[in-house]
């Protein structure tokens, strides 16, 4: 399934549908998926992604709700997964960042998701199919996770550099919802939605790769990623991999840990 490219285009895909190594996976609201979504595409809820409980709301949900989350869908070693939402890209990535915390790597992103995929009068359905639940037990690879301590124990080795995907208003203290705001000393801030091109139906950007490098991000350096709950950066996290990031982590807590710490550094 190697040949399958990470960035998959909408007519791409439409050859695909009736492959049975293929699982579609959608992270659209609930709603629209109950009226419309690509044909055969199993449903995930965004709050499945999240823990949902104090104090890390917004961090990875314990293993055993991974667990029920992947045997629902049928999710086997062989599938290749292709991915989408109805905003650009952060739950999907959301969700791709959780495929490679479980070690699943065969997946792939409908560039543009559902906007496109409708957008170009691809075929869509509000028939649910009834995936084939699985028994089987996942293990967590940390190694795209990073935690506060370890952000702190780096910032002041040059080595590291910090992709922060919130807005410039958030990004410099105007606004944010934290008991402290700003950003992390040395962060670079680059807002999730400048890497979408919205004459597109929001597809990825063809030059984010030397957009990002001209604002200092660099596809050879090690690379962390945050926004407020790192459900914005689900969307950078997976860019980062689409364009082959050699070292590309997420901080789960993002600046609602971060924020509202009193040992955390703060521009």
């Amino acid at each position: 399934m190697s040949d399958i490219p990470k960035l998959l285009e909408p007519e791409a895909l439409v050859d695909m549908l009736d492959q049975p190594n293929i699982l579609i996976v959608d992270l659209c609201n609930d709603t629209l998926y109950s009226k419309k979504h690509i044909p055969g595409a199993v449903h995930i809820s965004s709050q499945e992604l999240m823990s949902g409980s104090v104090p890390g709301p917004n961090k990875l949900p314990p293993k055993e709700r991974l667990e029920a989350m992947v045997n629902s869908i049928g999710l086997t070693d062989d599938k290749h997964v292709v991915v989408y939402d109805d905003e650009g890209g952060g739950w999907a990535g959301r969700f791709i960042w959780t495929l490679d915390v479980i070690g699943h790597k065969n997946w792939s992103y409908l560039n543009g998701g559902l906007i496109a995929w409708h957008n170009e009068g691809f075929p869509t359905t509000s028939e649910v199919p009834e995936p084939k639940s699985i028994e089987r037990n996942v293990t967590i690879d940390r190694t795209p996770i990073i935690e506060a301590e370890e952000i702190m124990a780096q910032l002041d080795s040059g080595d590291l550099q910090i992709w922060d995907a919130r807005t410039p208003e958030e990004y410099s203290g105007e606004r944010g919802v934290a008991e402290r705001n700003g950003h992390i000393p040395g962060a670079i801030n680059c807002n999730w939605t400048s890497m979408m091109d919205f004459k597109r139906n929001q597809r990825i950007l063809d030059d984010a790769k030397e957009r990002l490098a001209e604002l200092g991000i660099h596809s050879d350096k090690p690379t962390i990623t945050h926004c407020q709950s790192h459900h914005r950066s689900g969307f950078t996290y997976m860019l980062a991999r689409i364009l082959d990031f050699k070292d590309i982590k997420a901080y789960e807590g993002s600046w609602a840990e971060w924020g509202n710490r009193n040992d955390t550094p703060i521009e």
